[in-house]
């Protein structure tokens, strides 16, 4: 079995060289232009900006003039009964055409609800122009978070394989001390489980890349993307020098900058003047008009004949009763209000305990970073002086196994960390809503291949 194995991995390790060799690679920025152009995310939440912006228009036109034009032709056909004179009546038959021409310009001079509808559309046009701004770097977001889980899972798989052919060595030499006489079938058993264990690992690994590339692929229009193609994280990189550099001062730019909690205040603006709109039906509303009508052989009367009259004057009304339902839908609208207060608190709280969360991650991540690396060199040490010592009977194959074990597990430990702690950069500038183009362009430089 453990031959089999060996064949096809040299086999698909020589594979994936030459194909690796044609792919062009791509590190997390080059996604994300990509993305700028293919992601369905992205692109609906434009149209959704652009749709919210009209908003401003539509409000602003409530307190802008009307002009309207109307125009009515018809065939009439009617009967004149009229005294004739005589104490008798006589019958006219008149067949005619007749027409109307107006013209109509009528300006609100007092009119709370369309000035309340105006603000209302400001606070819309707001909320679509904040929440696509969040979504903007939302984006960024998701293409650095799939890119490393891809990368880390690609990690994943090849400490797996690793181990594999580690504990298969292992096996192998235990079987040929069992055939010697010298070791126990306990030691093959426990090489051949850590091996199944690690071969389970790396399915799981690659069910997990699956996903990620997936992801990746749904971002940039394609159905999946190729783990070749991606720029792997250097070896080494400098860790990012936070500024500010206290805790108080991104709780501030949390406060004033986050796009999401701009968005939700603008929401709570919405419902606030949706209050004034429903309250403004018990109020008055005054309206200067201006008409110029033209009319011939209108009705009866005016038979053959046509009249041009202008008009000029003001109009005033006042609603006096509306069944309750005016001060119905202001209570509603009230109630709507103090929902959006209250998710505005919510959202305030889960961004600030966010962005306490990242910056910890920031601080503590570089402090993980040199442990984990000097946890890797003690590892490293411990497995080749484990063999030396099974070598002079002072240690036992199962200690040879534990300590490959450590030193895989602290392998993917120091990579889980280093993608930890770009994803934590990223994010406390996300939560902060400083989160820019350039901030993915810094961290994109971690991943080109180099030293």
């Amino acid at each position: 079995m453990f031959r089999r194995m060996s064949q096809f991995s040299i086999f698909g390790a020589t594979v994936a060289l030459l194909v690796c060799t044609h792919a062009q690679a791509m590190g997390p920025f080059q996604v994300y232009e990509q993305a700028l152009r293919n992601d369905p995310v992205f692109l609906g939440a434009i149209k959704e900006r652009d749709a919210g912006l009209e908003n401003r228009i539509i409000g602003r036109a409530g307190l802008l003039p009307k002009l309207n034009y109307s125009y009515n032709k018809g065939r009439n056909n009617s009967q004149a009964t009229v005294p004739d004179g005589r104490g008798g009546t006589s019958h006219d038959d008149r067949n005619y055409d007749s027409y109307g021409s107006t013209f109509t310009l009528q300006q609100p001079l007092i009119d709370y609800e369309a000035y309340a509808s105006y603000r209302k559309g400001v606070a819309q046009a707001l909320f679509a122009d904040e929440n696509f701004r969040g979504k903007s770097q939302e984006l960024l977001v998701r293409v650095l978070t799939y890119y490393t889980q891809a990368l880390f899972a690609q990690d994943q798989i090849e400490i797996a394989q690793a181990k594999k052919k580690a504990f298969e060595q292992q096996f192998q030499q235990n079987e040929h001390m069992f055939r010697q006489g010298e070791g126990t079938r306990t030691d093959i058993l426990e090489a051949e489980s850590r091996y199944e264990l690690a071969t389970a690992e790396e399915i799981e690994a690659r069910d997990e890349q699956d996903a990620a590339l997936r992801e990746l692929g749904a971002l940039i229009g394609v159905p999946t993307v190729d783990i070749r193609e991606l720029d792997p994280l250097r070896e080494r990189f400098e860790s990012f020098t936070l500024s500010p550099a206290n805790y108080d001062a991104w709780h501030e730019l949390a406060i004033s900058n986050n796009p999401n909690l701009a968005s939700q205040r603008q929401a709570v603006e919405v419902a606030r003047y949706e209050i004034e709109r429903n309250r403004a039906g018990h109020l008055p509303r005054l309206s200067a008009y201006a008409t110029s009508r033209r009319v011939e052989s209108e009705s009866g009367n005016t038979y053959n004949q046509r009249y041009d009259t202008n008009t000029i004057g003001i109009e005033i009304s006042m609603p006096l009763y509306a069944g309750g339902g005016v001060s119905a839908a202001t209570r509603q609208a009230s109630r709507t209000m103090e929902q959006a207060e209250y998710e505005l608190d919510s959202q305030t709280r889960t961004t600030l305990i966010e962005l306490r969360r990242q910056f910890s991650a920031c601080l503590s991540g570089v402090s993980k970073l040199r442990a984990y690396q000097k946890a890797l060199t003690s590892a490293e040490a411990l497995v080749v002086s484990t063999k030396q010592s099974i070598l002079g009977g002072e240690r036992v194959n199962l200690d040879a196994l534990n300590a490959e074990q450590q030193l895989y597990t602290t392998r993917r430990d120091l990579a889980q960390a280093r993608y930890d702690y770009l994803m934590a950069w990223t994010k406390l500038h996300y939560y902060a809503g400083t989160l820019r183009e350039d901030d993915l362009a810094r961290v994109d430089e971690a991943f080109r291949p180099g030293s």
